[in-house]
């Protein structure tokens, strides 16, 4: 049972993966992909499609901007031995129609290129959820060579060459918004961050 099936409100932040929405006078936090978060900005009204995890250590609220976004993350976490975090780690990588691709075309390589996602844990979302996502939206050859850098490179070379966590994301946050390739953004985030 899902309590909240969507929150509409202000956006009061947006924080790398997070998204704070504020309803009422409450900012509720909602953990959501790369590509939702980047596709909102402080200050916009928007309506975020959500799943909420009650769980013995945790109480949190996932939300993505799209129906699509959110129903294959619920797929993701029907997986076993994939939680919520892995779920939305996967859509920061991945659109959900490039996702269902590499399911069908049992893709393990790509899909194991996923932070926190080896190659045992690839073919059990394949052997799981191939039947599931077999009617979705299928990208075209042509659409799957644009691809949304994935931020976690980003922000770990950047923290590879010795910058903390907040300084990665700051900087990231600022170059992320000219859809470079990954090399370009690390370039232009040491700049920033070199000042």
């Amino acid at each position: 049972m899902n309590l909240f099936e969507y929150i509409k409100g202000v956006v009061s932040d947006v924080i790398l993966d997070k998204i704070i929405v504020e309803v009422g006078g409450i900012g509720y936090r909602i953990h959501s992909s790369i590509h939702s978060a980047a596709a909102t900005k402080p200050g916009e009204t928007i309506t975020i499609f959500t799943h909420f995890v009650v769980r013995e250590d945790e109480i949190s609220l996932y939300g993505f901007t799209t129906k699509e976004e959110l129903n294959m993350f619920e797929k993701l976490i029907s997986v076993s031995k994939i939680g919520p975090k892995v779920g939305t780690a996967v859509l920061s990588t991945y659109t959900p129609a490039k996702l269902a691709n590499y399911i069908i075309n049992n893709d393990i390589q790509s899909i194991s290129k996923v932070p926190g996602i080896g190659k045992k844990t690839a073919e059990r979302i394949i052997l799981e959820l191939r039947d599931k996502v077999k009617q979705w939206n299928l990208e075209t050859e042509e659409d799957m060579v644009i691809d949304i850098p994935s931020s976690y490179e980003v922000i770990e070379a950047l923290m590879a060459l010795g910058y903390n966590r907040q300084e990665a994301e700051k900087a990231f946050d600022v170059v992320k918004k000219e859809k470079l390739p990954v090399e370009e953004m690390i370039k232009k985030a040491l700049k920033l961050l070199v000042r």
